[in-house]
């Protein structure tokens, strides 16, 4: 199937969430100038994503195929167990607040700038995964991104975007050579069908993380990922 690319996604940046989140008050000089990044940000900001519906062609102890690639993963071939149908992803703030915030020069301003793209980031997952849901009639979908647990390690990119094809010129993100993406503000994963809901959270025991949205569930790291690996897999 022909990779599903949303460019028309609507946002809304808060003014006063934002300048709670950053600990900007109001009545301050600094608010005039958060209030300034966020209606440049507003006014230039296109954030983008791009999908595809794949399917899972063979499923290994520590591996799955998905579209003839193999993508390596103990808990995610755990995950889908029960799945046949995934939606590899990837979605960005977009290389437009990627420009601007590069242009800027003043450090606490700069930072600024990076938090609303993340913010920019957050709304654009939110609508693909509305699109999703509703392009599909999926109940429940949850998401596993490469580089979030060491089960599932930041080299995993590359096959990734080998299935997604050309995210560059789709939408403008690509890997680096380090395989961070660029623009920075980008996350790329996969979608499945659930029945319950699930967060890689659940299987990290790191006890301070800001973006925490699960608590560590030990059992279901067991289940995962504390599982001895074969010496020899498919390619190696």
């Amino acid at each position: 199937m022909q990779s599903i690319v949303l460019e028309q996604i609507p946002f809304h940046l808060d003014l006063r969430v934002l300048s709670r989140e950053l600990c900007v008050k109001e009545r301050k000089s600094y608010f005039e100038d958060l209030s300034h990044l966020i209606r440049e940000a507003q006014r230039i900001g296109k954030p983008k994503a791009l999908y595809k519906l794949s399917f899972i062609e063979a499923k290994e102890d520590s591996h799955i195929v998905v579209d003839d690639v193999i993508l390596r993963s103990r808990m995610l071939r755990v995950n889908l167990e029960e799945v046949h149908r995934v939606f590899p992803y990837v979605a960005t703030c977009g290389t437009e607040l990627e420009e601007w915030s590069n242009g800027i020069e003043d450090i606490l301003m700069r930072y600024w700038a990076e938090e609303i793209k993340k913010a920019v980031l957050r709304m654009a997952i939110d609508f693909m995964e509305r699109d999703i849901l509703e392009r599909f009639q999926a109940k429940m979908i949850a998401c596993i991104s490469p580089g979030s647990l060491e089960d599932w390690p930041i080299e995993e990119q590359r096959p990734l975007f080998s299935i997604l094809g050309d995210t560059k010129g789709a939408i403008g993100v690509h890997l680096s050579e380090c395989l961070f993406m660029i623009p920075t503000k980008s996350l790329s994963g996969i979608y499945f069908p659930t029945e319950v809901s699930f967060f890689t959270c659940q299987l990290c025991p790191r006890e301070i993380c800001p973006s925490r949205k699960a608590t560590y569930d030990r059992a279901l790291y067991e289940k995962n990922i504390s599982i001895k690996r074969p010496s020899q897999e498919i390619g190696d």
